[in-house]
């Protein structure tokens, strides 16, 4: 399960497993085992792709089913935007 989300979130942020490997420190053939399910990462590297990807580590490792957002810094105008849109794409907001 961790290497379809390390993929998931690498590809959604539009990043060459060569890009992610660099940012890193570690071969592109590092990243391509860890999407393969070849290998996993060390508590070191996962803890780093927690954080460069704004995850918890325990949704990386699939024990968590929820991502999260950092909404930091946004105005509560933004959030409220934000908020609805999530309902939205949820299929859950109510008509207006």
């Amino acid at each position: 399960m961790i290497y379809d989300r390390i993929k998931q979130l690498r590809e959604s942020r539009s990043l060459t497993q060569a890009e992610l490997a660099k940012e890193l420190g570690i071969t592109r053939a590092a990243v391509n085992a860890w999407e393969m399910g070849l290998s996993a990462p060390s508590t070191t590297y996962l803890v780093e792709l927690a954080r460069r990807f704004r995850v918890s580590t325990d949704y990386l490792l699939g024990l968590e089913h929820n991502s999260t957002l950092d909404i930091s810094g946004l105005s509560d105008e933004s959030v409220a935007v934000l908020c609805r849109l999530a309902e939205l794409l949820r299929g859950q907001a109510k008509p207006e």
